[in-house]
Order: C-alpha cells, then structure tokens, then sequence
C-alpha cells in the first residue's frame, strides 16, 4: 500500500468517501469539463503516470484557482518527495507516494525548497 501525505502528516486512510464523491483525472482530461460536478466531489484524485508528466501540476492550479474546488485535491501515482513542495504550491493538499517511498523521509521536503521564484 502506497503512503498518503496530508496536511503534511503521514496518516493511513481508514475509509474513502464514497465512489460517486471521488473524481479521478487523468493528464489528457481538461478540468474544465468537470466545473459543474465538482460541487458534489470530496476529493479529486489527480494522476501523474510517470515522473516527466507535468500537466497535472497545471490541473490542481485550475481547479484551485479558477474553478474555485475547496476539497481534498490528491496527487497519485508516480508522486515522489522530489514533487512535494511543488504540489502543494499549486493547490495540492494530499499526496499518494509510490510504493516504497519512505513518507517520513518525503515530509523532508517541505523544507528542502525555501525560494518561491513565482513571487
């Protein structure tokens, strides 16, 4: 089982919401197809396949930002400690690591970047 990040603790998730209260996007899929149902959604599951995929990066920024999504906002898949920071810049407040990630180690991160460019 993969770890979970949240709120920059490491926790075991001992029940879901309900399927119908999870989306789940995938890199190809445009956030904005998705403004009107996000109401209704306890957690999006934003996937990153492989390390080079960056379009999810840009996906939690739009929900965040323009589309206005308050809930849990999830990074999976291929999610290493190297990402962290970055995520949670963008929006992200929950991240999957891949298995065999040591979560405590990851946690690290948070601090590891201490320069935002972006401001």
């Amino acid at each position: 089982m993969a770890a979970l990040i949240k709120a920059r603790t490491v926790v075991s998730e001992s029940a879901s919401p309900p399927e119908a209260a999870i989306l789940r996007l995938e890199p190809h899929d445009d956030p904005e197809s998705v403004k009107d149902r996000l109401a209704g959604v306890r957690r999006i599951d934003v996937h990153f396949p492989k390390f080079g995929e960056g379009r999810g990066y840009s996906t939690g920024w739009l929900l965040r930002t323009r589309y206005g999504y308050r809930g849990e906002l999830r990074a999976v898949g291929h999610i290493t400690r190297d990402h962290l920071p970055y995520l949670e810049r963008l929006g992200f407040d929950a991240f999957e690591l891949r298995p065999g990630e040591d979560p405590h180690e990851a946690l690290a991160a948070f601090e590891a970047v201490s320069v935002d460019y972006r401001k």
